[in-house]
């Protein structure tokens, strides 16, 4: 009777990792078709990258989705419901952005393969949703913390670096004979962009706070 009871309120087969590492992975695959998207100079092959991107981005709001259910269903999580909730919401931010970058660059008409600030950004954001993906991983067994604050640290670089890249992209902007629309186009795709890793930052706050209080 007591091993049924326990039973019942274990989590359902670890679904909460399972539903993270397939989240991280759609970030994975949105990073990678972002750097695709910003290296194709065909503005209608660029439409097709951010169709596909908007298609992720919805797979990652569905996977947020059942996470949130999950969370009202069971009752015992592998760690604390605020953390997992931080954590999806995280997740769920980096995929909107990074749809928002790809969507903003063609809507705005800009060629991203003449500005090497937003392919820099691009790759950036990449590094950042691997190392993200890395620590997600990581989190079923926390067996490796030493990979995940390894990630988090790097995580952090990443976005100390992209900060450096919109810094002086901005600055590259003011200086060129740029009209003011393309100035505020420009500014602001480079903004959502750098949004992306600031907002990796966050997930991987909330990866090191779980490690502090369960490894």
């Amino acid at each position: 009777m007591a091993s049924g009871l326990l039973k019942f309120f274990l989590p359902k087969d670890r679904v909460f990792y399972t539903l993270f590492e397939n989240a991280s992975a759609n970030l994975e695959t949105l990073g990678a078709k972002l750097v695709q998207l910003v290296n194709e100079p065909d503005y209608n092959k660029r439409a097709a990258l951010v169709k596909e991107m908007e298609d992720l981005e919805h797979q990652n709001d569905l996977l947020t989705h059942n996470i949130f259910i999950e969370l009202g269903k069971n009752f015992i999580t592998p760690f604390d419901r605020e953390d997992i909730h931080s954590l999806a919401s995280a997740l769920d931010d980096i995929a909107d952005y990074i749809y928002a970058s790809g969507k903003k660059i063609n809507f705005y008409k800009i060629d991203p393969t003449t500005d090497s600030g937003i392919q820099k950004t691009a790759d950036s954001i990449q590094q950042a949703v691997l190392a993200v993906k890395s620590a997600v991983v990581e989190l079923r067994n926390l067996k490796n913390t030493q990979k995940i604050v390894e990630c988090v640290i790097k995580i952090n670089s990443i976005e100390n670096t992209a900060d450096e890249i919109f810094d002086l992209s901005i600055e590259k902007l003011f200086d060129s004979n740029a009209d003011a629309k393309e100035l505020i186009k420009k500014r602001e795709i480079y903004q959502t962009l750098e949004t992306v890793t600031d907002k990796c930052e966050d997930a991987g706050n909330v990866i090191e706070s779980i490690v502090v209080k369960y490894a």
